[in-house]
């Protein structure tokens, strides 16, 4: 166990990196975003080329940030009905959840994909729109997509058998406060020491 604990430390640090590197790709689809408009805006002209990779970046980030996403148990959990089960019974669940349906899906959405993927590279296939991209480059976010979240689900599972085993700690448990939380905790505390600050 200790052996699939450090592929899974492995994997997790590999996601992590990932999350990071697609975390700045929000940016960049803001930036880009705020300057088509400010050029349609200003000149009156825009490009088909500059609202398509928008889209792809767009793409990318949900795609790509699947994995990371799993890693920080920020996808969508229906936590009002778990919560009141046991913690073996919520790792049990989990395990049956990532062997039964995230598997499953992760290799169907990666094989169907790839076709796809090497028909519109084969092919040369370029948006409709005038002035568009190539389409292969955001196909293949698909296939590395899934690709990302099996593999991050195949460390999810392995830490799940391990605190069954007993052989490492909850990853479903709940203790402290979310990042999300801790965010609006320190937007209130600016805010709080902001208007304290404009009083004096």
């Amino acid at each position: 166990m200790s052996l699939l604990l450090r592929l899974s430390r492995l994997i997790d640090g590999f996601s992590i990196l990932v999350g990071k590197l697609v975390m700045w790709l929000i940016l960049v689809t803001t930036l880009i975003s705020a300057a088509n408009a400010i050029i349609r805006k200003t000149v009156g002209t825009s490009s088909n080329a500059w609202l398509e990779i928008q889209w792809y970046l767009f793409a990318a980030v949900f795609l790509l940030g699947a994995g990371y996403a799993f890693l920080k148990n920020a996808h969508v959990r229906i936590d009002f009905i778990s919560s009141k089960f046991s913690a073996r019974t919520r790792n049990w669940i989990d395990i049956g959840g990532i062997l039964i349906f995230l598997f499953p899906l992760c290799y169907m959405m990666a094989t169907l994909a790839w076709p796809v993927l090497a028909q519109a590279y084969v092919s040369g296939e370029v948006s409709t729109n005038a002035g568009g991209l190539i389409r292969w480059p955001v196909y293949a976010l698909i296939p590395l997509g899934f690709a990302l979240l099996m593999l991050q689900g195949f460390s999810e599972l392995i830490k799940r058998a391990a605190f069954l085993t007993g052989d490492g700690p909850d990853a479903l448990s709940h203790t402290g406060p979310s990042e999300t939380e801790l965010l609006a905790e320190e937007i209130a505390a600016q805010e709080k020491a902001r208007k304290a600050g404009a009083t004096s």
